[in-house]
């Protein structure tokens, strides 16, 4: 059963991107500094907390040459953290999830979304393992594999009739905690934040569907998890996030938060992950994310800046990107009311003096409205 139409419905979805105002009231859990991460337990749910998602992007190639990037992003989005009601079907959580595949030699970005409240059946999200499914589409640690920590294998699967992915991740580096003691802070109040890590670099094999055509296809992956409860705060229009791998071995990401008077917001922030897996804490004074000239203008009027430039003076890095396709912004306007850029990239530049090169993903929000706005008008 998807949902369509439901103000309540599309509030909370809304809510999954836009995250504003202070802290929600017990009982949901705040994410605070201290948290213990330990795995694979943190792959699974955390139903305490009302904001969770795992994301999932990726750059991969087929045996001709072609390269194809995807996106699929499950949200689990709490709605009554105890519900009255006893029946099975009570309204607890909501579940989204995005898909989408880019084309680039096609000149191809093609999307789907699923919209299905937790029940029976529909939809949910396992707390003892990793396991998240909305209807047919699931993403999951294969259970051969969940003690063999470096080895352990995710899952995909989300075919619709625009895309689809079916593919095997493997864990070839640890998981990159983001953030400071446990937490990735978003805003100026204690628990404006979430528990954030990523799986930075996954070998991938499996196959891409697009436009019904279905290819056989190997390259990188990156994984977010993110779960937490208030992540920002009203006068942060949006961000602007990138998940880089380079060719050195080494993985970038990084986020700036944008305000509404057109600001950088301080709590921006990043992680530079060595080859072995090392992580190094970027905050906002350590790095500049400058949009180029080259913008794409969608249908809708969302101007996005599809060229940026990246320094990072600490570790002598100086990169360039670009995409290979300047439309890929997902349009989810006659549903939830948002609209985000989220697509593969190429990098260029120097390293310590060493040309240095890669491919990741970008994405952009809040370029079409604010999305405290967006949440305001539901």
């Amino acid at each position: 059963m998807v949902l369509k139409g439901s103000e309540r419905f599309v509030a909370a979805i809304a809510c999954c991107f836009a995250i504003v105002g202070a802290a929600a009231a017990p009982p949901w859990k705040e994410a605070m500094a201290g948290y213990a991460f330990e795995f694979p337990r943190d792959h699974a749910s955390h139903p305490d907390y009302k904001i969770e998602w795992w994301y999932y992007t990726g750059n991969v190639s087929a045996k001709d040459g072609r390269r194809f990037g995807y996106q699929v992003t499950f949200f689990r989005v709490g709605v009554d953290a105890a519900p009255t009601n006893p029946s099975r079907w009570a309204i607890r959580d909501l579940f989204m999830t995005h898909l989408a595949v880019s084309d680039p030699k096609g000149g191809r970005y093609r999307y789907s979304e699923k919209l299905t409240r937790g029940g029976p059946g529909l939809a949910g999200a396992d707390v003892e393992r990793y396991h998240v499914w909305n209807e047919d589409w699931t993403a999951s640690l294969d259970p051969s594999t969940a003690l063999r920590a470096g080895d352990r294998q995710h899952k995909l699967r989300a075919i619709s009739k625009e895309a689809g992915i079916d593919l095997t991740l493997n864990e070839s580096k640890p998981p990159a905690i983001n953030g400071v003691d446990g937490i990735s802070q978003k805003g100026a109040q204690a628990g404006n934040a979430s528990h954030y890590y990523s799986m930075t670099r996954m070998p991938t094999r499996g196959t891409i569907t697009v436009d019904g055509e279905r290819v056989e296809v190997s390259g990188l992956s990156w994984m977010d998890h993110e779960f937490g409860t208030s992540f920002l705060e009203p006068g942060q229009r949006g961000w602007d996030w990138l998940s880089i791998q380079l060719a050195d071995g080494r993985d970038l990401m990084l986020y700036q938060l944008r305000r509404s008077d057109g600001s950088r917001d301080p709590r921006s922030s990043g992680t530079l992950v060595g080859a072995d897996g090392r992580t190094t804490h970027l905050a906002a004074g350590d790095f500049s994310l400058t949009p180029g000239r080259r913008t794409f203008r969608s249908a809708n009027g969302a101007i996005y800046p599809i060229e940026w430039a990246i320094a990072i003076p600490s570790q002598k890095i100086d990169l360039r990107v670009t995409t290979p396709l300047d439309n890929q912004e997902l349009d989810l306007g006659r549903s939830t009311g948002v609209a985000y850029w989220e697509g593969a990239i190429d990098v260029a530049g120097r390293s310590a003096g060493q040309d240095v090169s890669g491919h990741g993903y970008l994405e952009m929000t809040g370029y079409k409205d604010s999305l405290g706005r967006v949440l305001s008008q539901k």
